[in-house]
């Protein structure tokens, strides 16, 4: 097993341009031109994404509409419904090779959960999963999405969790498909203004936490990985 996860902040960043990162390292990481385990984090600007098991009912304005509205939408590969990525938001790509961990796509999405549990555990939230439905939940409310993709075992899209995210977005949408869900973001559940701190906090938490479930030793370094 890889005993290390090279992260890497892109900071703010275009949604198509990440995508096409994330493919070209999962292919690297396929090839073996990429020795490590990667970890991208970004703050997207805002844009809905449908997922494989999007469905009709879940974006209930159409695509020439929500643009007119500054949101554009983009049909991914990867696994659940519609969702929201902008601003506040913290978003993970992690480029796994499960073959070096568990071939087993229920273990790594259990892990991401856990992962992100514990750092909400780190910021004195009670982070949560719901039976048949994959992401995390506090108290009932919805506060980090899980969608990913596998090609030859090896992992990319990821997760989104609201940190101090404009959650009026996600009034456009039907978020993940669930009727009635309630979305919230760190920064609700504490209560707290101060941006900045809590970014950073909320980052430093996310990843401890993934790494400490997928066993690997973080390293801020991507020079290695070919990025």
């Amino acid at each position: 097993m890889s005993s290390r996860l090279m992260v890497q902040d892109l900071g703010r960043g275009s949604y198509a341009e990440v995508l096409e990162l994330q493919r070209r390292l999962c292919r690297q990481r396929i090839s073996g031109e990429i020795a490590e385990d990667i970890l991208l984090l970004v703050e997207h600007e805002p844009v809905i994404t449908l997922g494989r098991g999007a469905r009709p009912g879940s974006l209930p304005l159409t695509p020439a509409e929500l643009e007119a509205r500054g949101l554009r939408v983009f049909e991914v590969e990867r696994g659940g419904d519609v969702t929201f990525h902008g601003p506040g938001q913290l978003v993970g790509y992690p480029i796994i090779d499960l073959r070096r961990h568990r071939e087993d796509l229920h273990w790594y999405l259990r892990r991401l959960e856990a992962g992100l549990i514990q750092g909400l555990a780190r910021l004195g939230i009670e982070g949560s999963t719901t039976a048949g439905l994959t992401g995390v939940w506090t108290r009932g409310r919805k506060i980090a999405s899980i969608g990913i993709h596998v090609k030859q075992w090896v992992t990319f899209h990821g997760f989104a969790m609201n940190v101090t995210t404009d959650m009026t977005n996600f009034d456009l949408i039907v978020p993940c498909g669930i009727p009635n869900v309630v979305m919230t973001s760190v920064s609700r559940e504490l209560g707290r203004t101060d941006s900045a701190a809590l970014w950073e906090e909320t980052r430093t938490a996310v990843i401890e936490g993934l790494a400490r479930e997928l066993d690997l030793e973080v390293v801020h370094d991507l020079s290695q990985a070919g990025a």
